[in-house]
């Protein structure tokens, strides 16, 4: 019978490099007719580059001078619309005054038709005449309530 072996395999080792090879120095190459040609194209190209370079310039400012004008116009309209809307909130606080002015006429007028006793102890404790005297009330503020136009809101 074959008996199996523990055979140890020795371990890899590096591999042995091999020396590097001398190469020569490159040879210094002539100049190229292109050189020459572009030596004569510089100033051609210069100015090229410096005219792109202003356009852009001048592109960039008038990008933004188009921005500037763009926002003072919304800002003039702006204040435009907020002086229309002072002029209405004035010209609706004066006609408000004049409401109010004369809901108070109305009111007072109102008061002095309600008949007040005389502050007496007695009267204050006489039910019966406070219960006449607060329909009454209620009576004539139902109809201010009715002239004025004021809805509750339920």
């Amino acid at each position: 019978m074959a008996e199996a072996t523990n055979v140890k395999t020795a371990p890899k080792t590096a591999a042995k490099r091999k020396p590097a090879v001398k190469r020569k120095p490159a040879a210094k190459r002539k100049p190229v007719a292109r050189k020459t040609a572009a030596k004569k194209a510089t100033p051609e190209f210069a100015a090229k580059a410096q005219e792109a370079s202003r356009k852009a310039f001048l592109a960039s400012l008038g990008f933004y001078g188009k921005a500037f004008d763009q926002a003072q116009e919304q800002f003039n309209n702006m204040q435009d619309q907020m002086e229309d809307r002072r002029k209405k909130a004035d010209k609706l606080y004066k006609e408000l005054v004049k409401r109010g002015q004369k809901v108070e006429k109305d009111a007072k007028v109102a008061l002095k038709d309600i008949e007040l006793p005389k502050l007496e102890l007695e009267s204050l404790t006489d039910r019966k005449k406070l219960d006449k005297q607060l329909k009454k009330v209620k009576a004539r503020f139902a109809e201010l309530k009715e002239t004025v136009g004021f809805k509750t809101a339920a």
